[in-house]
């Protein structure tokens, strides 16, 4: 790895830079086909019932082949995962963690409404919706085109999204990664705002996690 980009991957956060780091060492995996898709989408039945748990861990590093959806979900989430992680979750990895984990577990439980076998997409749209409502009066210059505000970056996401794909469920997925991410913010934003105590286990890391990431109690 050349010294410039590995000093730059080395600044990234160290949860997005592990998330980073095993998408795309599995989807080089599947490219040289040392792994299939098969393998790796999830299925309740396949995780479950077949003792296949690692399905329920890989449904979120798979992208789909290496491809212009590839780079452009991985380049937006590795872009607004590094800035929410450098920002909000500073010193706070596992914060940072227990809400992807959390995340996921939303996701798993809606994942049978729009069959989607991968959900890495819909995660990644998770830090980004929150991004962008902890920032409401960033401008963004989307592709060099268009100016906008951050709440409105991932609904442009999402429909360049479908545009890129042609297909439905590509918007679909993210949606539904929008609507976790929104869970999220209000769960942690404006209900812990509002409301004294609203900051429980949901919200909150366990001690266990924060100890394991050397986080302080």
């Amino acid at each position: 790895m050349p010294v410039g980009l590995e000093a730059w991957f080395n600044q990234v956060p160290p949860v997005t830079r592990a998330w980073i780091s095993l998408c795309v060492v599995l989807s080089l995996a599947v490219q040289c086909q040392l792994v299939t898709p098969l393998q790796l989408y999830f299925s309740f039945k396949a995780a479950f019932s077949n003792g296949q748990p690692w399905r329920i861990i890989t449904t979120f590093l798979y992208f789909g082949p290496i491809s212009l959806d590839f780079v452009f979900h991985l380049f937006f989430f590795m872009r607004y995962s590094r800035m929410l992680e450098d920002s909000n979750y500073a010193h706070k990895r596992a914060e940072y963690l227990w809400l992807l984990i959390s995340s996921s577990f939303m996701l798993l439980l809606l994942s049978p409404l729009v069959t989607m076998p991968f959900l890495s997409s819909s995660l990644a749209f998770v830090p980004i919706y929150l991004w962008s409502r902890r920032h409401p009066d960033t401008q963004i210059s989307l592709f060099g085109l268009v100016t906008i505000t951050a709440p409105y970056l991932p609904l442009a996401l999402v429909c360049f999204s479908w545009l890129l794909n042609g297909s439905w469920r590509a918007a679909a997925a993210d949606l539904m990664g929008c609507a976790v991410g929104h869970v999220c913010w209000f769960t942690r934003d404006v209900w812990a705002r509002e409301m004294s105590g609203a900051n429980g286990f949901w919200n909150e890391a366990p001690e266990g996690l924060k100890r394991l990431l050397g986080d302080p109690l």
